[in-house]
């Protein structure tokens, strides 16, 4: 197909589940989200980043971090309890962006979506 063909189809089907085959054969499936002269975006469903520290550093990386430098920055003993009220609940990604460019795609195809 021309990438005006492929423009043309990814305009008609924005906003819709499709597959989109490259010239190398790879196959990918995603909804249109972007298309412009030379780059289609998909959001890829199911993508989920592998992340075992969240953000927030727990409730403290010990009891403190000894008594503190010498007499103390300020009042105190030492850094306290730790670095904050604890882990933050983690959300993974439903979606990531995978940008196509127009010239390597040879074939979209409207997916049903369920």
């Amino acid at each position: 197909m021309l990438r005006q063909e492929i423009k043309a189809l990814s305009e008609a089907h924005m906003h819709r589940y499709v597959e989109v085959r490259d010239q190398n054969g790879i196959c990918y499936d995603g909804i249109v989200e972007y298309i412009d002269d030379e780059t289609l975006c998909l959001a890829v469903p199911g993508a989920v980043e592998d992340r075992s520290f969240s953000p927030g550093f727990g409730p403290g990386f010990g009891p403190g971090v000894g008594p503190g430098f010498g007499p103390g920055f300020g009042p105190g003993p030492g850094f306290g309890p730790g670095f904050g009220p604890g882990p933050l609940p983690f959300r993974p990604r439903r979606f990531t962006r995978l940008a196509l460019p127009l010239y390597a795609l040879t074939a979209l195809t409207l997916l049903p979506y369920y």
